[in-house]
């Protein structure tokens, strides 16, 4: 039976490509689906500020009337200037294990790439690099977090037999929540405060947390800027992320550090409870009970896992010990709130900075993902 590769250009079709993977892993424990509206509003060009600086062709396989793969051609056309480059990315792919879905999908998405004056195509990668990016090649026995993809073993096969090779490797690792900061930590933060005047904000609502938006996420621009892939995100991409993550946040582990003369944000740690469970249990719907499950999940006393949704310094302050500050907040606050475990999001491989501020935390590297590259 010949594949038939259909380009998504209607609403009708977009759904069924967000839902193509709730179904392929219907019944796989690790798999946690996104939210179908969510997922929605990232591929509308209507919704999604990143289009204001690229552009996307998502195509579905279809064997008969079923569909049996997706993939999306993405040219972030700012990364390309920022990074000096000719590069499509592919992402949002799944497909069943089959060579002649495979070789039609990303046929579909490389001739795009072509026509568009594209001389490589790189990924997963989504729009920015707050996007679900990094194959999962190590850890398929772990249940994925709600910003990172799940992928059955085979897609790596796959992959690498149609000429991709490694590009990188990211690292995730899961923490224990220790029950008191370590002394090495206490004594650490101690020493930074007072040396460089530098003091902790917690808040309780976002009116509190406002005026610091910008400045946190004009830091998160600097302090990730050498990362693989990053772009600085636009004023409206802040707004948009903001209003997606807000009402996420749990305050006892949001800690902002500042300059306490100039009031200047120098480091953030913002973390929420694990939504895992809570959106498989979902299946990707907010409607009739998914909403009870996800607040139940965030304000609930019974969520033993949190996420490290994001974590930064700036570059004038990194090697100076503003991590032990951080953690000099966020674990006592984190351990009071039923928290026992922590998951870092994707960490590259080569950041040895941010790998190395685990030391002493007894924390076990249980997942690998890679984004992979080809020449067209």
């Amino acid at each position: 039976m010949s594949i038939k590769i259909v380009e998504v250009n209607n609403k009708s079709l977009r759904k069924k490509f967000v839902k193509f993977p709730i179904e392929l892993y219907k019944d796989n424990p690790y798999f946690v689906p996104p939210l179908v509206l969510d997922e929605m509003d990232t591929l509308n060009p209507d919704k999604n500020p990143a289009f204001d600086f690229c552009e996307q062709q998502l195509f579905l396989a279809f064997r008969d009337n079923d569909v049996v793969g997706r993939i999306a051609a993405i040219i972030n056309h700012r990364s390309n200037e920022v990074w000096n480059q000719k590069c499509a990315r592919f992402g949002f792919i799944d497909f069943i294990d089959d060579n002649e879905v495979v070789d039609a999908l990303f046929s579909a998405a490389e001739r795009w790439a072509k026509s568009k004056g594209m001389d490589t195509i790189h990924g997963p990668m989504g729009f920015t690099d707050l996007d679900k990016e990094g194959l999962l090649i190590y850890g398929y026995d772990r249940i994925a977090t709600m910003s990172t993809i799940y992928n059955f073993p085979y897609y790596v096969d796959q992959i690498e037999r149609i000429g991709f090779e490694k590009d990188v490797d990211w690292h995730e690792y899961y923490i224990p929540v220790p029950e008191a900061v370590p002394e090495r930590h206490q004594r650490i933060s101690q020493i930074v405060s007072q040396k460089y005047g530098l003091k902790i904000l917690k808040f309780k609502s976002f009116k509190q947390i406002t005026p610091y938006v910008d400045k946190l996420f004009n830091l998160l621009n600097r302090a990730y800027a050498p990362l693989y892939g990053f772009v600085p995100l636009t004023k409206k991409q802040i707004d948009h992320y903001v209003k997606m993550y807000v009402p996420l946040l749990r305050w006892d582990v949001v800690s902002i550090i500042v300059q306490e003369d100039t009031d200047e944000v120098v480091g953030f740690g913002i973390g929420i409870p694990s939504l895992a469970l809570a959106l498989q249990k979902s299946r990707g719907k907010l409607f009739p009970t998914g909403w009870y499950h996800l607040i139940k999940a965030l304000k609930g006393k019974n969520n033993k896992v949190l996420d490290l949704l994001l974590m930064g310094v700036s570059p004038d302050y990194q090697g100076k010990g503003v991590n032990a500050l951080i953690f000099n907040d966020f674990i006592p606050s984190a351990h009071k709130s039923g928290f026992r475990f922590a998951e870092t999001n994707p960490e590259l491989e080569m950041n040895n900075k941010i790998s190395a501020q685990w030391d002493g935390f007894n924390a076990e590297h249980h997942k690998t993902r890679r984004a992979y590259r080809k020449k067209l």
